[in-house]
């Protein structure tokens, strides 16, 4: 679904992402972690095809992948069926049948028909945020590119957007590639968590994570996060200190 190879990125003189590549297959979610400014939301729109290409190369199994940012981004001055909606209308699908097909989706995603027909700011956050997915989903893409979308939400609402997530990646065969600074989050969601170092943004460490993500209790994920959290060179990429010898996992 997505292959890229010696990607390479500046703001004219600052040097933003060094040699990165990386490969995502369908039905693969791939988790990206870093600190705050390691390149990672620049890598995500590059790969969105948003930025122009300077250096490497990129290939898609799809010309427009979908993506959900780190805010709803829902047009003002539509309902909420309207912008769960907008993708189809704009690939030329009549307004009715966007209609059913949005409210069906918002239906299985937890807005009911009070919420599809209200406008954004009449909604909470957490409904937002279940538009902006549904909209998204319901184009039924191939590739799918997340900037942090649930980094702003409640633990509950995250968990259920999680679960949401996870069950249209395994019936659809969705690729996804997650960009987010929560090892938690990484942990209970990806297939793979891949590690980025700042200055510049770089590849340090892959991490494959084990068994079927809807598996994945608490413990479980509390346990894996606390043993990424002891590799040396995400310690150095968080630039968080070593561990002593007493305070390593077993």
């Amino acid at each position: 679904m997505l292959e890229i190879r010696g990607l390479h990125h500046a703001w004219g003189v600052t040097e933003v992402l060094r040699d990165v590549s990386l490969h995502l297959h369908a039905g693969e979610l791939l988790a990206l972690v870093g600190p705050s400014g390691c390149g990672k939301t620049t890598l995500l729109h590059l790969a969105a095809g948003l930025l122009p290409l300077q250096t490497g190369s990129i290939r898609r199994a799809v010309a427009r992948p979908a993506m959900l940012f780190q805010q709803p981004r829902l047009l003002p001055w539509q309902r909420t069926i309207d912008n769960i909606g907008i993708g189809l209308r704009a690939q030329g699908v009549p307004r009715a049948s966007a209609r059913e097909r949005a409210r069906a989706l918002g239906h299985e995603l937890g807005l009911d028909d009070r919420a599809l027909h209200a406008y954004p700011h009449e909604l909470s956050g957490g409904m937002q945020s279940r538009a902006a997915l549904a909209r998204a989903l319901l184009l039924e893409p191939a590739l799918l590119l997340l900037d942090e979308p649930f980094s702003a939400l409640d633990v509950g609402l995250r968990a259920q957007l999680h679960t949401l997530l996870l069950d249209h990646v395994q019936r659809r065969r969705t690729a996804v590639l997650l960009i987010t600074h929560d090892l938690m989050e990484a942990v209970r969601l990806a297939d793979s968590v891949l590690v980025m170092a700042p200055t510049p943004g770089r590849l340090v460490y892959r991490q494959p994570v084990a068994g079927p993500a809807l598996a994945r209790d608490d413990v479980a994920v509390h346990r894996l996060a606390a043993e990424l959290l002891a590799v040396p060179v995400l310690r150095q990429a968080f630039d968080l200190p070593p561990l002593e010898p007493a305070c390593l996992p077993a």
